[in-house]
């Protein structure tokens, strides 16, 4: 199966969540915070969204940070993926 987003939605796979503290304290499941960055999957084609012309500025493979309470969260199988709206995005991430 494979998620096509429509409109300017954004499917996105979230980065593992850190195993560790800088000063290598081992973090139990719960104290883990989930990250807010992840990595592009999918892109709608973007288009007229309600009344305005949306040109979609990620790319498939673009590394993001978004909106901590953003979007919408998606289980295909074993992965899991969370589809937002392009604003929900508030960063790319270059290396």
């Amino acid at each position: 199966m494979k998620l096509v987003p429509l409109g300017d939605k954004v499917v996105l796979k979230q980065m593992a969540a850190e195993e560790t503290t800088k000063s290598g304290i081992v973090l139990p499941g719960q104290a883990k915070e989930k990250p807010q960055q992840a990595e592009v999957v999918a892109v709608g084609p973007g288009g007229m969204v309600d009344g305005k012309e949306i040109t979609m500025q990620v790319k498939v493979g673009d590394k993001v940070i978004y909106s901590k309470y953003a979007g919408t969260e998606v289980k295909l199988g074993e992965d899991e993926y969370i589809v937002v709206k392009q604003n929900d995005i508030v960063a790319i991430v270059e290396d």
